[in-house]
């Protein structure tokens, strides 16, 4: 097979091929399985056995001090186990780039592993021992494992997939965090492990993944581009590529990674910090605060919170609001294979600014719902379409677009860096949204939709004026389209609105 020609981008056997082989479907399972799918499923697998969990904590008090604990303390000790996750995550995310340029990224999630291991270990043992701090204990290494591997995995992804199928194949991120959410809600209802007996073997159930991805990831190679950029081992790199793409198909990848390798010569991997000082990555620098920020300040998690309320008063028996639960998992999951087969025809800035628009739509509707909630038997039924909608507005869209966009606004020197501020973004404003959201609600109730569709409509401006599509383009390629508006800039002396190419 020929060389990749210097004439175009369409020249690309790459880009002619549309099917991924099997050794790179497999290799994105392996990576998948133990990484953001146990950031989905530890998010979910916590909400089935609080009372189980506020009774243990309330028993071992009691055993320990010879009086009930109180109301507060138990507050404060259950909040404690839940938002511990996020603190740990924080901590992950501070550490996982610079774990994946020493280790490797197919390294650093098997190393990884070990946090979840130890978390299983420390969780099932809390209640043998009557020692109720190894949940916190527990909780926080989850939080680790959940913080890195949402750093790392999709950095492997990214750079395994070839260019033509780099959006779908990345797509194996929010895929797995979704299937991972489905799959705690699964586990715990209570006709598998959600009865109040099981809680220390469900919380357990966490090491099941950690030890699939310790069986399955060793047989597959390293990413080659951090192999030949990071590594310079141009051997290893090109056995890489024949395993992922094949003996004939890998030429047109190899001569993009050359490309961008030569570009990076002299050039260490950046640390975070020098991100921000470097003036040629502001606006990538700007786009990465503003789609991580959104992507916990959007309204997802006020859906969520108003879920249960919503599906009372539609008339579900609260014995079968588990299920109905469920099945926001399932639309979740649903929506983000569909943006996975929709992502390279349609391209990311499409669904992206889509998404966040129909999110603004479903915004407008769920507080007019919400308001008139008892005037009619019918509104109600509006408030669970409202519900689904949105939850699959966010799954077509910023749910699924975000990581990839990490992915591909950035260099091979410059990424890991990258995905360490957003990630510690992302953690941060899960933790801001989690301790400000319950004063939002008491304090607008229904309307505090109108402060998440203000957010939406900015972020989906934002993207239309300033981030270019970057579908089948290089990650050079989006780096000259960034400098490119910085010497605009430069020229006119004004701020004008960075054109995107046709979608």
């Amino acid at each position: 097979m020929n060389e990749l020609k210097m004439n175009g981008p369409e020249d690309s056997p790459t880009l002619r091929r549309k099917v991924p082989s099997k050794s790179l479907l497999l290799a994105i399972w392996a990576a998948g399985i133990g990484g953001t799918f146990q950031y989905g499923y530890n998010i979910s697998i916590i909400n089935a056995p609080t009372k189980a969990v506020q009774n243990f904590i309330n028993q071992t008090w009691t055993e320990r001090y010879n009086t009930e604990i109180s109301t507060q303390v138990l507050t404060l000790l259950w909040s404690s186990i839940v938002s511990i996750f996020t603190v740990g995550g924080l901590v992950g995310a501070s550490v996982g780039g610079t774990l994946a340029i020493r280790f490797g990224r197919k390294g650093t999630l098997l190393f990884n592993n070990t946090f979840a291991l130890l978390a299983a270990f420390f969780m099932g043992l809390s209640y043998p021992s009557r020692t109720f701090e190894l949940l916190i204990v527990g909780r926080f290494l989850t939080g680790v494992n959940a913080g890195i591997a949402i750093c790392v995995q999709p950095l492997y992804i990214g750079e395994i997939a070839p260019r033509a199928l780099r959006g779908a194949m990345a797509m194996g991120t929010s895929i797995f965090i979704t299937g991972g959410i489905l799959t705690g809600q699964v586990i715990g209802l209570t006709e598998l492990l959600g009865k109040e007996e099981y809680w220390p073997i469900l919380l357990s159930t966490i090491c099941i993944p950690a030890i699939m991805q310790l069986l399955t990831l060793p047989w597959f190679p390293e990413s080659p581009r951090y192999l030949l950029i990071d590594r310079g081992d141009d051997v290893a790199s090109k056995k890489a590529l024949m395993w992922f793409h094949g003996p004939d198909k890998y030429h047109g990848e190899k001569e993009d990674m050359e490309r961008e390798r030569v570009s990076a010569v002299g050039i260490k991997p950046k640390k975070p910090w020098e991100l921000f000082t470097d003036t040629s990555l502001r606006w990538q620098l700007l786009t990465l605060v503003v789609i991580h920020t959104s992507q916990q300040l959007n309204g997802i998690n006020a859906i969520y919170f108003y879920a249960d309320y919503v599906f009372t008063q539609a008339g579900i028996p609260a014995d079968k609001i588990p299920y109905a639960t469920v099945g926001t998992g399932a639309c979740e999951c649903i929506t983000a294979l569909t943006c996975g087969l929709l992502i390279e025809s349609l391209g990311r800035r499409a669904l992206i600014i889509g998404g966040y628009s129909l999110m603004s739509v479903c915004c407008v509707c769920f507080t007019i719902a919400l308001t008139f909630q008892e005037s009619s038997p019918w509104v109600p039924y509006l408030s669970m379409i409202c519900v689904f909608a949105f939850i699959l507005s966010f799954g077509l869209g910023p749910g699924g677009v975000t990581n990839i966009l990490t992915t591909e606004l950035f260099t091979q020197t410059d990424r890991p860096a990258a995905y360490i501020i957003g990630g510690s973004i992302n953690w941060i404003a899960f933790f801001f949204i989690g301790m400000i959201f319950p004063f939002i609600v008491n304090g607008l109730k229904q309307y505090c939709f109108l402060v998440f569709l203000v957010i939406c409509c900015l972020v989906a401006t934002y993207i239309f004026f300033v981030v270019p599509e970057t579908k089948n383009k290089t990650f050079l390629e989006i780096q000259n389209e960034f400098h490119s508006r910085k010497k605009l800039i430069a020229a006119n002396g004004t701020e004008g609105p960075l054109l995107s190419t046709p979608m």
